[in-house]
């Protein structure tokens, strides 16, 4: 066992012994908090990692002491932030990690993430997300849990149809050029592109080919509100709140966007790698 899942599983019994002193049942606490009740078990049982947001409601909840508040939230401040290891992280299964970012999502009003050879997860086709995951399951040795990884993902997309939110995605071409799946799951991911670049409250913005990049796409990043920065690598999976950090980030998102085409103009690219894929189909 990995230190970061001790000390979620040290955090999950804190949380439990408190709803317990509360003689609260998980699904009271759940509709005091107006969470899923399944939350409260994958908070207690480790299968989910406690934010500082989470801690200080459900503190707020049990009654807890001032004191007591302060110390989960140093502690689930020191989950979120610690560098911990992208294989560490799968091993505590694939699904868990999709509720955690379906979480952070909700507190999300404004999204905008760089993806230099990947489609995001907010918006893959089920059967691509699922090609992904396998690829990831065989990288990092992850827990076997593949479908019901798929499916929160899936679950996960219902915020892109949230009028009161905002998302803006920029791709290089290349990153749609990338085969993670059989021809056909990429027509079918391209065309979701298509549908989905179309809502109006969705920008997503393809760098053509040829043009020349304000930095080089080293990572993927994804920028929540103005006040958190999650930057994946091969190896680290890093979470970012240094207001320096989320400015540079936010710089970086600005750079790239200003070359991207978005609306028709990305469109246009799309339809044109569609072809790309129907062409191979056909030989």
């Amino acid at each position: 066992m990995t230190s970061f899942q001790q000390a979620r599983i040290d955090l999950g019994g804190q949380l439990r012994q408190l709803r317990e002193a509360a003689h609260l049942s998980g699904k009271e606490l759940a509709e005091r908090l107006r969470w899923q009740p399944s939350k409260v078990s994958r908070l207690e049982n480790a299968r989910q990692t406690a934010t500082e947001d989470d801690v200080v409601v459900w503190a707020q909840a049990v009654g807890a002491s001032p004191d007591t508040t302060d110390e989960l939230i140093r502690e689930a401040i020191g989950l979120v932030e610690r560098h911990d290891s992208w294989k560490q992280r799968y091993r505590s299964g694939l699904a868990a990690i999709q509720e955690d970012l379906r979480d952070l999502e909700a507190r999300t009003k404004l999204f905008r993430a760089f993806e230099p050879g990947i489609v995001m997860g907010l918006l893959q086709t089920a059967e691509y997300a699922r090609h992904v995951f396998r690829k990831v399951k065989r990288l990092y040795s992850a827990a076997d849990q593949i479908d019901a990884a798929v499916r929160v993902r899936m679950q996960r997309q219902e915020i892109l149809y949230d009028r009161t939110r905002t998302f803006r995605f920029v791709v290089p071409e290349a990153a749609l050029h990338t085969t993670l799946a059989p021809a056909d799951v990429m027509r079918g991911q391209l065309d979701r592109l298509l549908a989905v670049s179309t809502l109006p409250n969705v920008e997503f913005g393809v760098i053509p080919f040829g043009v020349e990049l304000p930095s080089a796409p080293v990572n993927g990043f994804w920028i929540y509100n103005e006040a958190l920065v999650g930057v994946a690598t091969m190896t680290k999976d890093l979470t970012l709140r240094d207001p320096d950090d989320i400015a540079f980030y936010v710089q970086a998102f600005d750079g790239f966007a200003k070359v991207a085409e978005f609306g028709e103009g990305g469109r246009d690219i799309i339809i044109n790698i569609l072809h790309e894929y129907r062409k191979q189909a056909t030989h």
